[in-house]
Order: C-alpha cells, then structure tokens, then sequence
C-alpha cells in the first residue's frame, strides 16, 4: 500500500473514532445533563431526603451518581448537626422533668429546672449544683459529682432537697449518666419531683419550734397548702396517734379528721402485699420504734376498715424531729397509684401475651419452660413440651388475605386451649407455630392430647366469606426429666419432632429421639441457626487472613491477602467454616455475616490495623445472597464514606455460580464499584458450565481457578487440561489468574508452569487470625 493510501486510511480510521466518541459523548452528556436536573431540583426544593437516580446502564455516571447520593447525605448529616443544640433545647424543654448537664458547674440546665428553682435559665450556667441545694446536702452532691466524673464508684440515683430563690424547697430523686461532651465526661442528670414544693414548705411551718413539744394541726398558710395537695399526708404524734390529716387523706380512708383524731393509722387501714396478700404492718409503729424513714414498695394494697374501699399505694414515713433532735412525731406521704398500676398490669400482659390470639407469647413461653425443666431436673415432676406447625396455613393467608389468616389463628388458637388444663400453658411461637406446655403429664398422655389436637385441628373447617378452608397440624413431643439438657436444647429437640412429624404427612406426632437420624441430622441444622443467630448478636465472629503471593517474583499490583471469616462457639473452640456457612445460607444468614466481614475489615484498614503493601489490595469474599441485596451497595459505599478507606485497596471477590444467578444485581454492583475504583475477582472459575457468554458482562479483574482443580493439577490430565483452558480465556479477557487452595509443592510448580500470576493456599501460608487492635 502507497504511503497516500496509508495516510487516507489512518484519516478515515481517525474520522470514524471521533464519530463513535462523539456519540458517546452525547449519550453520557444526556445522563449527566438528567443527573443535573435531579440535583437541582433536590437543592431548590430543600428536600435533603431526597436522592438521585443513580440506577443507570453507564457504569461511571452511576458512580457518579453515587457519589452524589453520598455528598447529599453528608450535608443532610452537617445540617442535623447544626440543629441539633436548638433540637436538645425544645427537647429538653417539652419533657416534665428536671434535667442537667454538669460538668464542673452546670453546663445546661432546661426550662423546668429553671422554673423550680425560681431564675431565669441562663443565671444557671457556671453555678455548681452543691450550691443550689439545702446545706446538708452539698456536700454529699459535691462528692457524688466528682467521683462519677472521674469513674470513681459512685451512686446513680439520690435524693435531694433543692432550695429556690425565695426559700422555696423541692424534693428531687436524682439519676445521672456519664456521657461524653466536647471531648470530655459530664453527667447527664435527671430529676423528679418526688416530694412537691408546697408539702416540703408545709411540713417544716408545722413543725415544732423549740422543744419536744408533740406536732400541732398547721397553721392556716401551710394548711392551705396541704388541703391543696393531691398526695395523701398524715402526721402522728410521737405515741402514733393521729394529729393531722389532709382531705386527700380523707378521701383515701373514707373518714374525717374530727373522726380519727387521736386515734392510731392501723386502726383506720391494713396495708397488705399486692401479689400474696401478706401483712405489711404499720408503718408509723415502725417509724417511731426505728428512728428512720420507712418506705413501702410497688406492691403495697390500702385496704380502709371504714369502708373507703381497696387502693394500690405507694407510702413513706418519715420521722419528725424537734430542734434538739427529738423524735416528736411522724409524716406520712400516700399517693394513690390504683390507675397507674392497673395500667401497668395491662402493659405487663401486653408484654407477654400474644396480641393476636390472647396466648402467652414466646418470651414468656421460654419463662415458663425454663422453670419447668428446672423443676425437672431437680425430681419433682415430668412435663412434656409440644411444638406444633399448622399445615396448609399458608393457603389461607394467599388466597383470602392476612385478616383470614388471623381469624383463623385465633379460632385455632381457642381450640388448643380447650384442648389441655388450666394448669397447662399454650403459646404462640411464631407465624403459625405454636407450643404446650404439659406439666405433671407423662408422656404417653402427652401422646393421647396430642393425637387429640391433631384430629380436632383436622375436623376443624373454617370458613371465611364464600370459602371453606381445612387445616392440620404437625406436633413434636420432648419429654422433660433429669436428663434434660438446657432450654434452647430443649427447644432444638421439640423442633427437630415436629419436622420430623411434618415430613411424615400432615396430623403426625413425632416424640424426639436421639437415635432418629434424619431428626439429629436436621436438629444440627437447628443448632446452627441458634449459633449463628447468637453469634451476630454477641460479635463472636473473628477475621483470618491468607497470604496471595505473586507466581514470579514481586508484582507490585493485585490482592495481598484475603480475609476469611471464622467462628467460635460459647466455649472458645473454633467452628469447622465449611459447616456454619452452608448453615448460614440455607438460613439465609449470610447476608448478615457479609456486611460484618466488610464492616470490620474496612474498619481496621481504616485505622490502620491492617496494614497492605504499596498498590496491593484486600480480598473480600461476597456471598450470592450478598449479591442479591439492592441496600448491599449502599452500604458498602457507606463504608468506605465512613472509614476513609480508598476503594483501590479493595478487591470483591464473586463466585462464578454468584454472578450468574444475579447477574442483573451483578452487573451494576460491579459497575459502580468498579467505576469507584475497585478491584473484582471472579471467584470458584470452572465449578459451573454455560457461565462463559456472560463474563464479558463483567469489569473483573482476576480469575481465581476452582480448588478442586488445583489439588491434583500436578497428576491428573483433565485438570492440566482445564486450566489451560481457563488461562486462555482468562487472558483473552484480560484477567489475571489466581490459583487458589494450592495445597502441596508439587501443585505449586505445576500452577507456576502453566502460567498462573497468583498463588494462594496451604504450600504458601496456613490463615491467620487478623490482630485488629491498632
């Protein structure tokens, strides 16, 4: 070809690259052009809740539009700082009670404080608390203070008297929290009014001035105050005979003051324990024999002997000391609690009984199975446990709606206990579980109610609107004796019954046997449910680590190691990973597991506790459940947002069968964290087929050949021949190639012959657990 054809050519060549790039140009200018449009309307509109669209095909607008997203939430997180301080302060100020900032001197004291003690807010800041209450208590305040601040043990909650601007006093209980607060500790104190000002201010004017002289009835200013109050006071003499009470007294007792003057408290009530109807005795009689205050708990009932009824109280009394120090008398303080404590009653039963179907709920089921089998393995008794599974529940929830399905529950719910004593308990475990406790029942009755209930459930129609449904029932039976093991064995065991039942066809019992192969084997599984879920909620998994070694020399680019995620159980030994990980993915865990793996190593990268070489990168293994996770990206990028970890030092590794079965989630997970800057390995190549039109799909990295592989590469032909293979297509795509779980030396040169760049596995390092303290 002639020099002039060559140049035409390269001309004609050039014209048709600046063609193609000026269309792309256009499409990615039309992203971008919308990615503005969002943004503005976001910043017009105020609206920093809001984000950008950033699902889009073009892999780089989409990191962009991450980005973006990230920017977004970063001023909204600057702008909830900024109005925080005024939020604390509204806050602080709609609550009723006291509450305090103290640091040396008080740093914040809200609107109700202020108001107590009679000033304006701000004449609070720098005064210290000692000095603002009564004298007998600045010291112990002072103290108290200073030992919290500095760690030093201390009590969390007091009493004190606080003295206002006109003299005015207030009795507090006082709870305080260390807290930190612009890089130091203060105490975050609350306070309730537990005395009111005007009963304190009463007392002390009707108390005697000079000598022993018994209490008189107040004078008129503090008896106004008393008449006003809604708390029921009594005084006493030193002999205990009634001198004063109020008309909230009155009202509580169903008497007059002219009618028990002179006579004695327990002549007018008996005070009884709530619960177990005991006698608690006279309080006053008990005041006056002690010297010291008397206070009764939560549960004290007033019964009046004058027919005034029976009220939940709460009551304490106080010793009444003339100025020489003689005891004189006492002051009784009553408030009525009957509504609050019915209203917590109601709340007690909320909190351990199913709302729907009115039966014990599972937290308070496990209470009771918990002292059943401690009654049991101590010889007094035998109880069976129940664990039963409605079948073909499910039919009803899709084809008539949840309002059938919980009309159905109910109805069952009703059958169950008609089925069994009053002396038994019926709990709903889960959706459509549910659970009876049989107690002082051997089990062969525990076999016949159970055969019963099955057949009851069966017979059972329910019907709803135009439909008729029919149900059943699968039951697991444990027997509770000596040889019982812990609740959640317990509980593993009745589970492990009832699925052996349900696999049996519907209406069967199954009683629990260690020697049932098929129940052990799933009660493992069970097991590792309880482990793993326990396990994330106690952080006892741990991060190892495994070199990967350039094939030749040093490279200065790709992973230098992965982490590899392990498990301890309760007694410290560690847990075979292939085992709670299949656990893990059939209980759909891994999800969880995956972002504490990628949580905790970019935290420790970010501060430094792993430390990489120059350009080289970790590897993070992702699950395919991970993968199938649209929050999964946001969360990462999250991550690195928060841990200032470069997205370089990164590299995601994805199993092939992963990226397959997601690839649509695959393609812009990969997209944007590629774009981002981070690197992605294609892991486990080869364990599937029809994978290979798909790659191309993928900005990955690496290839890390199957294991399976690798272990007889150095022996058996159909490995060498496959991994030729692989390395082909591997550069083809241009990925590099990591060997992993090269175990001996022989498969070792055999990997470096054939051209791999990596290695990884037993013949180069065994993993090591990750020291994360930085």
């Amino acid at each position: 070809m002639s020099l002039i054809g060559m140049v035409a050519l390269l001309l004609g060549l050039t014209a048709l690259l600046l063609l193609v790039l000026y269309l792309l140009q256009r499409r990615e200018l039309r992203a971008v052009g919308e990615l503005s449009r969002q943004v503005q309307r976001i910043a017009i509109g105020g609206r920093l809740g809001g984000r950008v669209d950033a699902n889009v095909d073009q892999p780089e607008i989409a990191a962009l539009g991450t980005a973006v997203n990230h920017l977004i939430a970063r001023v909204a997180g600057a702008v909830r700082e900024s109005t925080a301080p005024h939020l604390f302060t509204e806050l602080g100020d709609r609550i009723h009670e006291v509450v305090l900032i103290h640091r040396q001197a008080i740093l914040y004291a809200n609107r109700q404080f202020a108001t107590l003690v009679g000033v304006e807010r701000s004449d609070l800041a720098g005064r210290r608390l000692e000095e603002i209450v009564a004298p007998e208590y600045a010291e112990l305040v002072g103290d108290n203070i200073r030992r919290r601040l500095a760690g030093e043990p201390a009590a969390e909650r007091y009493e004190i008297e606080v003295v206002g601007l006109q003299g005015q006093l207030s009795r507090l209980e006082i709870s305080s929290t260390v807290m930190d607060y612009e890089g130091g500790p203060v105490l975050l104190m609350t306070g309730v009014e537990v005395v009111p000002t005007q009963t304190l201010h009463a007392l002390r004017l009707a108390g005697p001035a000079g000598g022993p002289a018994p209490p008189a009835p107040p004078a008129a200013e503090p008896r106004r105050a008393l008449e006003a109050l809604t708390e029921a006071i009594f005084t006493t003499d030193a002999e205990g005979c009634i001198v004063y009470l109020n008309p909230a007294a009155e009202r509580l007792t169903g008497t007059t003051l002219s009618q028990v003057q002179g006579r004695h408290f327990e002549d007018l009530v008996g005070l009884f324990d709530e619960v177990d109807r005991r006698a608690l005795g006279d309080p006053i009689r008990q005041t006056l024999a002690s010297g010291a205050p008397v206070a009764l708990g939560r549960r004290a009932l007033l019964l009046s002997r004058t027919g005034g009824g029976e009220r939940s109280i709460e009551l304490s009394a106080s010793p009444l000391r003339a100025e020489g120090g003689e005891l004189v008398g006492t002051v009784a303080l009553l408030h009525d609690v009957t509504e609050l404590r019915g209203l917590a009653r109601q709340m007690s039963y909320q909190a351990t009984h199913d709302a729907l179907t009115g039966l014990v709920n599972r937290g308070e089921f496990e209470r009771r199975l918990d002292e059943a089998l401690t009654q049991a393995r101590g010889g007094d008794g035998t109880h069976v446990l129940c664990y039963l599974d409605l079948d073909r529940f499910k039919v009803v929830n899709d084809t008539s709606g949840h309002l059938a399905g919980d009309s159905m529950l109910r109805e069952v719910a009703r059958l169950l206990r008609d089925a069994v004593r009053d002396s038994d308990t019926v709990g709903r475990l889960g959706g459509d579980e549910f659970g009876m406790l049989l107690v002082g029942c051997p089990l062969d009755k525990a076999r016949q109610i159970a055969d019963d209930v099955c057949r009851t459930v069966a017979d059972y129609r329910f019907v709803w609107k135009d439909r008729l449904f029919n149900i059943g029932v699968s039951i697991g039976l444990v027997e509770l004796s000596r040889e019982s093991g812990t609740l959640d064995e317990v509980l593993s065991a009745a589970d492990s019954a009832c699925y052996v039942a349900k696999k049996q066809g519907s209406g069967h019992v199954s009683v629990y046997s260690a020697r049932d192969e098929a129940l052990a084997r799933h009660s493992g599984e069970i097991q590792w449910l309880q482990k793993l879920q326990s396990a994330l909620r106690e952080d006892r998994f741990e991060l190892f680590h495994q070199p990967i070694v350039p094939a030749y020399g040093t490279d200065g680019e790709g992973p230098a190691m992965e982490v590899l995620v392990r498990l301890r159980d309760e007694s410290g030994s560690e847990l075979a990973p292939a085992e709670f990980l299949r656990a893990a993915e059939r209980y759909r865990l891994m999800g969880h597991i995956d972002r504490w793996v990628v949580q905790t190593a970019l935290t420790a990268l970010g501060r430094g506790a792993i430390q990489l070489p120059p350009s080289r990168s970790l590897a993070i293994n992702l699950s395919g459940q991970t993968l199938g996770d649209t929050q999964f990206l946001e969360f990462v990028v999250e991550c690195f947002d928060r841990t200032g970890v470069a997205p370089a030092q990164i590299c995601f590794e994805i199993s092939e069968a992963a990226a397959v079965a997601n690839m649509d989630h695959a393609r812009r997970f990969v997209g944007v964290l590629h774009g981002m800057g981070c690197q992605f390995a294609l892991d486990d190549f080869g364990s599937g087929v029809g994978s290979f039109s798909n790659l191309r799909n993928l900005p990955m990295d690496y290839l890390k050949i199957d294991g399976t592989f690798m272990r007889n590469l150095a022996r058996d032909a159909v490995s060498q021949a496959m991994v030729t293979a692989m390395i082909r297509l591997a550069r083809t795509l241009n990925f590099k190639v990591i060997a992993e779980q090269v175990e001996d030396a022989s498969a070792l040169e055999a990997a470096r012959r054939m051209g791999v760049d990596y290695l990884q596995g037993y013949a180069i390092a065994r993993p090591q657990r990750l020291a994360l303290a930085a």
